[in-house]
C-alpha cells in the first residue's frame, strides 16, 4: 500500500509519517510526504496512491487547488484545525479527519476506519467538502423556508421538517404534522443550504432528518432501508442509493 501526506509543518508530518511506520493495521510499502501544493499537483498527476493525509491550508495555497488540477481517486482522511462547522462537513463526506493537535490512538482509529470501508469509496464525495468548506458564504445553513398556504406565507422551521422529498420537477416538504408545502427548489440545490448534521440526501429523491429515522434494515451489503416514524410519499420504501451507503453510516455515526 502506498500512502501521500500533504503537509508543509514538518513536524506534523514527521509526527504522522512515524506512527504510519509503526502500526500494524495497514501493510504500507511506500510513505511519500508532499510539502506544497505545486509538489501535490506534479506528485498525483504522475502518481497513484492507496490513501491520502491532507492538511486543508499549506504555504503555497488550499488543498482545494490540488483537486482542482490534478485527479485524486484515492480516500482522504483531512488533518485539519478547523471549526466544528467544517468537522461536520468533513464527517459527512470523507472517511475521516483529524483533528490537531490528534493522539496516536486517533489515528490509528482512522486507519481502522479506512480498512473497513476503502471499496465504497466515493471520491466526489471528497471534493464536495472542500469545497462547501472553502465557500462559507454560499454554503450558509438556511433555517427557515417561507412556503406558501393558501392566502398565507408560512416560514418553516428545521426543526419541524420531517424530510424533502422530489415528485416530477417539484420539491416539497413535509412536516411533524403530516402537511406538505411546495417550495421553489431543488433536491440537489436545497441540500447544499442545509444543516449536515440534521439532514441528509439519502437517495435522487429524498433528503431525510436524522431525527425522524426509526429503523435502519440492512437487506443485503449494498441494500439499505430506512424506516421512518411518519409514512413516505404514497408508502413506497426508503431505499439508500448505494453510494451514499458508506457516508451514511458516517453520518449517522455523528
Amino acid at each position: 500500500m502506498r500512502i501521500a501526506i500533504v503537509e508543509d509543518e514538518y513536524l506534523a508530518s514527521d509526527y504522522l509519517k512515524s506512527i504510519l511506520e509503526q502500526q500494524d493495521i495497514l501493510q504500507i510499502a511506500e510513505i511519500t510526504v508532499l510539502k506544497s501544493v505545486k509538489e501535490a499537483v506534479v506528485f498525483f498527476s504522475e502518481n497513484n496512491v492507496d490513501l491520502a493525509f491532507m492538511d486543508i491550508h499549506l504555504g503555497d495555497g488550499k488543498s482545494l487547488e490540488i483537486f482542482e488540477k490534478a485527479t485524486i481517486a484515492c480516500p482522504v482522511i483531512f488533518v485539519t484545525a478547523y471549526d466544528s462547522y467544517a468537522i461536520s462537513v468533513f464527517k459527512h463526506f470523507t472517511i475521516d479527519y483529524l483533528l490537531k493537535p490528534f493522539e496516536e490512538q486517533e489515528l490509528l482509529e482512522a486507519l481502522t476506519k479506512f480498512k473497513k470501508i476503502k471499496d465504497s469509496f466515493n471520491a466526489d464525495a471528497t471534493l464536495q467538502s472542500l469545497v462547501a468548506i472553502e465557500n462559507p458564504e454560499t454554503n450558509k445553513i438556511q433555517r427557515h423556508f417561507l412556503v406558501n398556504h393558501g392566502y398565507k406565507l408560512i416560514s418553516i422551521n428545521e426543526s419541524d421538517i420531517t424530510f424533502f422529498a422530489a415528485s416530477g420537477k417539484h420539491l416539497f416538504i413535509y412536516v411533524k404534522s403530516g402537511n406538505s408545502f411546495l417550495y421553489n427548489s431543488t433536491l440537489t440545490d436545497i441540500i447544499n443550504s442545509l444543516d449536515p448534521f440534521l439532514f441528509f440526501k439519502v437517495n435522487r429523491k429524498y433528503i431525510v432528518s436524522r431525527h425522524i429515522i426509526k429503523e435502519v434494515i440492512k437487506h443485503s451489503h449494498q441494500k439499505i432501508e430506512l424506516i421512518l416514524t411518519v409514512p413516505p410519499i404514497e408508502n413506497d420504501p426508503i431505499i439508500i442509493s448505494k453510494k451514499e451507503i458508506t457516508n451514511f453510516k458516517n453520518w449517522l455515526d455523528q
